[in-house]
């Protein structure tokens, strides 16, 4: 989660190629691969390289400074053979995080440089609904086929769903909704290897090279902790993993071992559902709150007044402009949304509360959070009560 704010700008971009969870805070979670439907693992990514503790480890994998695999080099080679970028934070890797030197130049000798990655970051459309508005990007997500497989997964792991809920008091539908958004429940966890994704950003993408560099410092670590080949594992254009497509910052902050193996591992469902709760916990999800309504409105004011999640108003400052809830009678900080139909068009009108603020924490888009609140309540209005 993070779910990486400015990546957010991005947007246009990550919902043709969304992926991500999460924008989070640190999170990060939004670019992803559409379209590119790969093939999901038999087992999760960590248990395919073995598990602490286990008896499952093969014998070419080690731990320690030396991490996961047999990678060893005493010099850069490859791709990005002599690039001082690299070499320097190889260099400091291993003197501040205790990682063998010959191990990391063995890694990172075998990362390529992605060009299609290079040429998606230097795309410049940066409006997430441009050009068709808001119904366009409502219906890319919110559909019969999306509530249909948004319902079969929460069958699968009702349980577990259940236990999130209990657990973090974030209610199970926008946990099943945020994956649906993201990664259609594992059907679309991205094509590129993370550590390409990272590397080639963090060399390509001057304007925020200090941000991917952050990150392949915390996906390096991840791998280590959780016993993975840092060459193995897939995800986005930006790297971001998993169900719920966190940026390795945000494994860091949020990822949990929900299934009790061990392991944290993203592309595990169970340890996926348990981390998108826990990551909306700790971003101030209130347990049975209220997300969005549609609004009633006494004239068509609303649509030039500021709106979208960083315009606060109250329930009654909103009620004082004619601007209330269709049903219900919300209280406390509230959002005006004015979703723009098409450029220029009818907008329609909403109020979100606290809730609704909470998701954009995961992706700082109005569009992006609505979607996820209904499509989760598509899909909790198929499951029932």
């Amino acid at each position: 989660m993070r779910l990486f704010r400015d990546l957010c700008t991005y947007s246009a971009v990550a919902v043709l190629a969304l992926g991500l969870g999460a924008c989070s805070q640190t999170p990060q979670k939004t670019e992803r691969d559409d379209g590119v439907s790969t093939v999901k693992p038999k087992q999760p990514i960590a248990k395919q390289h073995g598990k602490k503790g286990s008896n499952e480890t093969p014998q070419s994998v080690s731990y320690g400074g030396r991490g996961v695999g047999n990678y060893s080099a005493a010099a850069l080679s490859g791709d990005f053979a002599g690039n001082p970028q690299l070499i320097a934070f190889i260099e400091n890797l291993a003197a501040s995080n205790g990682f063998d030197r010959n191990y990391l130049y063995g890694v990172f000798s075998q990362v390529r440089n992605r060009d299609d990655v290079a040429r998606l970051w230097a795309q410049t459309s940066n409006d997430p609904g441009s050009p068709k508005g808001w119904f366009a990007y409502r219906d890319r997500f919110v559909n019969a086929a999306n509530v249909q497989r948004g319902v079969e997964f929460w069958r699968q792991y009702g349980a577990h769903l259940k236990r999130a809920e209990q657990t973090y008091g974030v209610s199970a539908e926008y946990i099943v909704g945020i994956m649906g958004v993201e990664t259609r429940w594992g059907r679309i966890l991205g094509k590129h290897r993370v550590i390409d994704a990272l590397v080639t950003s963090a060399i390509t993408n001057q304007r925020r090279s200090n941000f991917f560099f952050k990150e392949l410092k915390n996906y390096m670590l991840m791998t280590r902790s959780e016993r993975m080949d840092p060459l193995a594992p897939k995800g986005s254009f930006a790297g971001a993993m998993g169900y719920g497509q966190f940026m390795p910052s945000s494994f860091h902050a949020f990822a949990v071992d929900f299934d009790g193996d061990g392991i944290r591992d993203l592309w595990n469902p169970v340890d996926a559902i348990g981390s998108i709760a826990n990551y909306f916990a700790k971003h101030g999800w209130q347990r049975g709150g209220v997300v969005a309504v549609p609004a009633r409105v006494g004239s068509d004011a609303y649509a030039s007044m500021p709106d979208g999640f960083k315009v606060k108003y109250t329930a009654s400052s909103l009620a004082a402009r004619g601007i209330v809830p269709q049903y219900g009678n919300g209280s406390g900080t509230a959002y005006l949304l004015a979703l723009s139909t098409v450029p220029g068009g009818y907008k329609e009108p909403w109020i979100g509360y606290n809730n609704f603020y909470t998701i954009t924490r995961y992706n700082h888009s109005n569009y992006y959070a609505m979607a996820v609140h209904l499509l989760s309540q598509g899909i909790r209005g198929r499951v029932g009560k």
